[in-house]
């Protein structure tokens, strides 16, 4: 008891230090910001955080961070109004709005789809922050126990499982991703020795590939190659009916909003999944679970309901592991752990000794965030359509002209500029050969701790494997990420499947035979 009450001291303490004019500012317009960003095809949560990361140099680490998730929530909700008007999803989080979401517009209910996007995005935020303020502090005490061999585990499982969900189709295609990702990150001075790798005698290659200009290449200019080739969107009329959120379609579907926040946090807190996995199993689940699945498709407000609900609940998923473990659990996250440490904090396991009140101001800075989307989804929704109507042949140079500020503003280098445009290019390829970002990105993080954990723990062992496969948490990430990897394999799984099916039928006889 004693601990609730000083966690919701920690709570209200944050939520006060925020109730300055000079934050409220910077969370009204970094949100509005977030929300536009969101609403343009083309501009996703991922690379406007990374833009918006160049410019919060000289801003202090707390407000620095308090814009940066105010644009990542308003970027993840801003998506689902192109999601719902035009059939195209702002983000890749909002993908699975477009099934219902458009078809209610097309039946002259966009209104009221915008409504239930808005309070399913509140709800899915508020429940994911709930789990922030209670996992985070218990999560960071346990990750104390992680050593060099958990560490390595965790960034294989964190690979593993980012390509196994983000390539459902073909789960080799992700983790080709994530592997390439983990080879990039090789690139430059080890981290322990320094010694030079993949450089071939390039000075600008001795500190590796930096993750900024990386990360906007790979999800911003390759971004802006796809829309440039895609066709003019539908568009559907702009809402007539009020867009006003309901009470009753809430109370309607309570059932549903606290399972897809219950997902949608579960998948965030998995290392490099993501928004969009979130917003996918929560429909899915929702689908399943319904009395009305007929209408799933051709306009449900349940369905809307659900996607919206479980990819705003994601990002404060996500956050948990970038804040506990310094490990992203989705694209966005990573930039925002990024940013994190160039503003000097240290996210990881030593979080909840070093500054457990950091903890829950980002608990707060989530809670604020919320609450500016659910203004501005009732009182600017209208005015905000306008911003669709902006020619994408003038609206993609403009973003490619801040992609390129973006990555040369960090270390005023311009081979930063060819590192963006050279990951662009790559990201826009692999793209087209259905290839996920997400996993390659994780990879770029994730390979550094990989490598200095590898071999940290061979040191301590003195070459000795073992530790690695017998260590209690070690045991349960390997065998969590080999059965994953075994089982989304046609030819094994079918072939493990037979192996069962043949064992069931031999035992059956037996136990008729005793049963006589």
């Amino acid at each position: 008891m004693g601990v609730l009450i000083e966690n919701l001291a920690r709570f209200f303490s944050a939520i006060w230090g925020f109730v300055t004019p000079f934050a409220l500012f910077h969370m009204a317009w970094s949100t509005l910001l977030g929300i536009v960003i969101g609403a343009l095809p083309g501009l996703t949560a991922t690379m406007g955080i990374a833009l918006i990361t160049t410019l919060t140099y000289k801003l202090p680490a707390d407000l620095a961070i308090l814009v940066l998730i105010c644009v990542y929530v308003g970027a993840i909700y801003g998506g689902s109004r192109t999601a719902i008007l035009i059939n195209i999803p702002g983000t890749p989080a909002n993908a699975a709005t477009t099934l219902d979401g458009f078809p209610l517009a097309m039946q002259g209910l966009a209104g009221r789809a915008m409504g239930v996007a808005t309070s399913g995005s509140v709800l899915g935020s508020l429940i994911g922050m709930i789990f922030l303020a209670t996992i985070a502090p218990i999560l960071g005490t346990y990750a104390l126990k992680f050593q060099s061999f958990e560490f390595f585990w965790l960034a294989i499982f964190g690979i593993v499982i980012s390509g196994h969900l983000t390539a459902l189709e073909d789960p080799i295609k992700g983790w080709i991703a994530g592997f390439l990702g983990l080879l990039v990150s090789m690139v430059g001075q080890e981290g322990i020795h320094a010694y030079e790798r993949f450089t071939y005698g390039t000075t600008e290659l001795l500190g590796g590939f930096a993750l900024i200009p990386a990360m906007v290449g790979a999800f911003g200019f390759a971004e802006v190659l796809s829309v440039m080739q895609s066709p003019p969107p539908q568009m559907a009329e702009a809402p007539r009916d009020s867009i006003f959120p309901k009470v009753a379609d809430v109370l309607c579907y309570w059932r549903t909003i606290i399972r897809s926040g219950l997902i949608g946090t579960a998948i965030g807190i998995i290392p490099g999944v993501g928004e969009d996995i979130g917003a996918w199993v929560s429909y899915a689940a929702a689908r399943r679970k319904s009395k009305e699945r007929e209408k799933f498709g051709k306009g449900s407000i349940e369905g809307l309901m659900a996607a919206e609900t479980g990819n705003n609940a994601v990002v404060p998923g996500a956050i948990i592991p970038a804040l506990t473990l310094a490990i992203p659990g989705s694209a966005p996250a990573a930039v925002l752990l990024a940013a994190m440490f160039i503003h000097g904090l240290r996210p990881g396991p030593m979080i909840m000794v070093e500054s457990p009140q950091f903890v829950y101001q980002v608990v707060a800075m989530v809670f604020f965030a919320t609450l500016a989307i659910l203004i501005y989804g009732v009182a600017l929704s209208k005015v905000l359509l306008k911003i669709l109507a902006i020619p994408k042949t003038r609206l993609m140079p403009i973003v490619f002209v801040l992609c390129a500020i973006g990555s040369y503003a960090i270390t005023n280098r311009t081979f930063d500029i060819w590192v963006m445009i050279g990951f662009g290019i790559a990201g826009y390829i692999l793209r087209q050969m259905k290839y996920p970002m997400a996993p390659l990105v994780l990879g770029i993080i994730l390979g550094d701790l990989m490598d200095k954990n590898l071999r940290r723990g061979l040191v301590l062992t003195d070459g000795d494997l073992t530790p690695f496969f017998t260590r209690p948490i070690c045991l349960v990430l390997w065998l969590i990420t080999f059965s994953s990897i075994v089982l989304s394999i046609d030819p094994l799984r079918h072939g493990l499947e037979s192996l069962y099916h043949g064992f069931r039928s031999r035992i059956r006889p037996g136990r008729l035979k005793a049963s006589r």
